[in-house]
């Protein structure tokens, strides 16, 4: 098609709440405020936020970013990334007298604190989540192996065997589907009566507004796009909500440089949300896209006013 024959209206219906949370904002600017106290290098343990187009920005201002903290020099300032880390990678840091700043989500940082005390109260943690994702390794590294049982499935949750005459506790990686983890918790609470749940809900705050907005605006969508990367839970959780709620395609996208234009040309009503590590340039820049091509006529569905900040770290404050 000559993308200068605009001969079709394309109706675009953005997802509100979309993109950056409080807790990745933050993070975001932790890594620029470290940059500016204590110059560039600072050192980043694992991407800060799973966007590629963010860990680019930050490398571009003298971010480092590392797998493991033997690729940092001692001495050196250290980011831990908004995922969490184990309490072994913090007392790592220590040793080598590293200048450590933790961009912990503090939803993560919550958690966090639920696991070690269901440990101190001797219980026995089922934490549902998903095996190898940053979180999860965190959450799991504050308490013993011997203390915490990894459960990813309802199926996982019907066959788990706790040990034997254990108090049981449950907590979550905070970026699941809400429907799914309801699934699991219900099957944890009619096998274990007498387990014990979090104070307050895991699942963040922006993780159920995104999904909850893009539920209610899938059904008589043609094609769902989220914009986010392939390492982001959030944001694949997204694309199975889009799914399951209705839409008749669904698709993750990195960029307007990822979208299936053949998928695009078929869908006459679109939808674009995009994951909690997104920034809204993205969108802006896929609206673009869409738009050099077709004529677009562009609404936004959603009334959730996001209001959250979270502070600095205190080592980062003026």
């Amino acid at each position: 098609m000559d993308i200068n024959e605009k001969t079709t209206i394309k109706k675009i219906t953005l997802a509100a709440p979309r993109g950056f949370c409080a807790g990745v904002d933050r993070a975001v600017r932790i890594v620029e405020v470290a940059l500016e106290k204590f110059g560039a290098p600072v050192y980043v343990r694992h991407e800060i936020v799973h966007n590629k187009t963010v860990v680019d920005d930050l490398a571009n201002k003298g971010a480092v970013f590392v797998q493991e903290l033997d690729e940092v020099p001692k001495g050196a300032p250290v980011v831990f990334s908004a995922h969490g880390v184990a309490k072994a990678v913090v007392a790592e840091a220590k040793e080598h007298n590293m200048i450590a700043v933790d961009a912990t989500c503090p939803l993560v940082t919550k958690v966090h604190i639920e696991a070690q005390r269901h440990a101190a109260q001797k219980r026995h943690i089922l934490l549902i989540g998903h095996a190898g994702h940053p979180e999860v390794e965190g959450t799991m590294g504050q308490v013993a192996t011997d203390e915490i049982t990894l459960i990813e499935t309802v199926e996982d949750a019907q066959k788990v065997m706790p040990p034997d005459d254990a108090a049981l506790a449950f907590a979550t990686q905070t970026t699941l589907s809400v429907d799914d983890t309801a699934a699991i918790i219900s099957v944890l609470q009619f096998r274990f009566p007498d387990i014990t749940g979090p104070r307050g809900e895991d699942i963040c705050y922006a993780t159920t507004n995104r999904q909850n907005a893009v539920k209610d605006m899938a059904k008589g969508l043609d094609l769902m796009l989220v914009i986010g990367a392939e390492n982001s839970s959030n944001s694949q959780r997204l694309v199975e909500v889009a799914l399951r709620s209705g839409a008749k395609q669904a698709l993750l996208i990195a960029d307007k440089n990822a979208v299936d234009w053949d998928m695009v040309e078929a869908a006459s009503h679109i939808g674009i949300s995009a994951g909690a590590s997104a920034p809204e340039i993205l969108v802006s820049a896929l609206l673009e896209a869409i738009k050099s091509r077709y004529d677009i006529d562009v609404v936004e569905h959603g009334h959730v006013k996001e209001n959250m900040t979270f502070k600095l770290p205190s080592i980062l404050q003026k």
